[in-house]
């Protein structure tokens, strides 16, 4: 068995950097990042000197390094992508470009959105920040159950509105509604100061021995690789629709009881398929047996230990199914008294210190300018499922657990990412090919299409190496709705 996570000590040829600098390989100058990024996901250390940015310099603004994270983790995913490409066609690695204002449109995409002209709504009113009595608490209530189970753990009548709600937790601890949510099933979080517990960004470790599948050659990294995507929200799904984009036929599987939002899968249910199967009953779980038994990848959003009694542990699901690449994702970490907790992004981040590190002059907590762990792990999920299917053919079979979460995002971004010392001034460690003076403009990185839900806006994908794909090939079809077989 083999694990490797972040940080590690590296070895005589892997990259050395520090988490302000550039990384070294051969002589070259790479981005730190993307090369810290790529050791924790076991890439040849001399890839990242194939990396280079343009673009404007100015996006993602704010006191953390999230634009340098953001542009890290898709250079990352850009990377994998041409890597598993050449593999495919015999040919070289492709260079890698990534243009920072296709980045900083795809990690709002959820903003960016438009059905028919309406702009989605982002949080519900009983989410956000809320003053307690001794500091600040973060609430995650968009989902119905989620806002049924704040109110009962709160004592409060089931029609309660926002007023009614600050005026409860004005008069309660913040530790303390925090530990009466998670009772209760509800989601709340007080704010924190920065912890000094660094979380690995990326898990990888060989479970088999068994031989991949043979993989063709073809004209995108992905194509004919058979993915299941047990994943809600959007980091999971950022990834399933990033697998999608190279080539993968993507399929969402969601319990029949646990309904998604419309508008949540208008933006990530690009170039995916999504059905609905009852893993408890009898005939749905033959037909995901069935499934299986062909895939290639299986990736879960859920917290451990959740899914183990579905045999979806990704011992268990190797065994059926041996070379299989299972990916675990959840909010916390795997380890730790927090590991079993629910979360979102927003909550990771009053969680890990991120909140209390962007608070303004008033002292109210602050936030990202994109809900940045939820993309950035997104597009590290596709990385390292694209990376494990290189490897697996490269010398190295065998199936494979890879673990992500959000707070190992959190960590790298506060502990191992330092901001240069003007946002809005170039990186230091950048390789200096373009000047860093375009303004930003997202409309030229959006694009239409017609859908089942309506006409869509949407963010292009911002992938980029030499050959790679533009746009994807199909809109978000109805949530749930997709026949459970593969193409």
């Amino acid at each position: 068995m083999t694990d490797r996570s972040l940080p590690a000590q590296p070895g005589p040829a892997a990259p050395t950097s520090s988490a302000s600098g550039a990384a070294t390989s051969g002589g070259a100058a790479v981005d730190g990042p993307t090369a810290d990024a790529w050791q924790a996901l076991g890439g040849p250390a001399a890839l990242p000197e194939r990396v280079s940015f343009h673009g404007p310099d100015t996006v993602l603004p704010a006191r953390l390094p999230v634009r340098r994270l953001a542009r890290a983790t898709v250079a990352a995913c850009s990377l994998a992508a041409a890597e598993l490409s050449a593999l495919r066609s015999g040919g070289p690695v492709p260079a890698v470009r990534i243009d920072q204002g296709a980045v900083a449109t795809a990690f709002v995409s959820e903003r960016h959105l438009r059905i028919d002209g309406r702009a989605p709504a982002s949080f519900a009113p009983l989410s956000g920040f809320w003053p307690a009595a001794d500091g600040w608490l973060r609430t995650h209530a968009n989902y119905p159950h989620h806002r049924d189970r704040l109110l009962t753990a709160l004592g409060l009548p089931g029609d309660s509105g926002p007023e009614r709600l600050a005026a409860v937790l004005r008069e309660l601890p913040a530790a303390a509604v925090q530990e009466r949510a998670y009772g209760a099933g509800a989601l709340a979080v007080a704010v924190a100061p920065v912890r000094d517990t660094v979380l690995p960004l990326a898990e990888v470790r060989v479970l088999d021995g068994a031989p991949p599948r043979p993989l063709e050659p073809a004209g995108l990294p992905a194509d004919g690789v058979r993915v299941l995507d047990l994943t809600r929200v959007i980091a999971g799904p950022v990834a399933g629709r990033t697998l999608a984009l190279l080539g993968a036929d993507v399929l969402r599987i969601d319990p029949p009881h646990l309904p998604e939002a419309d508008d949540a899968h208008a933006d990530t249910g690009f170039g995916r398929r999504s059905t609905r199967l009852d893993l408890a009953d009898g005939t749905d779980r033959a037909v995901f047996e069935d499934l299986l038994a062909t895939a290639d990848v299986v990736v879960t959003g859920y917290r451990p230990g959740a899914l183990d009694a579905h045999g979806l542990a990704p011992e268990a699901l190797i065994e059926r199914r041996p070379g299989l690449v299972a990916v675990q994702l959840n909010a916390w970490g795997w380890t730790g008294p927090w590991a079993g907790r629910r979360g979102f992004d927003s909550l990771v981040q009053a969680g890990c210190g991120i909140a209390a590190t962007e608070a303004g002059a008033d002292g109210r907590p602050g936030v990202l300018p994109a809900q940045a762990l939820d993309h950035g792990t997104g597009y590290l999920i596709a990385a390292g499922v694209l990376r494990a299917l290189t490897e697996q053919r490269t010398g190295r079979p065998g199936g494979r657990r890879l673990r992500f979460s959000l707070a190992g995002t959190a960590s790298w971004l506060l502990h191992g990412i330092t901001p240069t010392a003007d946002p809005h001034l170039p990186p230091d460690d950048a390789p200096d090919d373009e000047p860093y003076d375009e303004p930003y403009d997202p409309a030229c990185r959006l694009a239409r299409t017609d859908s089942p839900y309506g006409r869509l806006r949407y963010a292009l994908p911002p992938v980029g190496y030499e050959g790679a794909p533009a746009d994807w090939t199909r809109p978000p079809g109805r949530w749930g709705t997709d026949a459970p077989r593969w193409r």
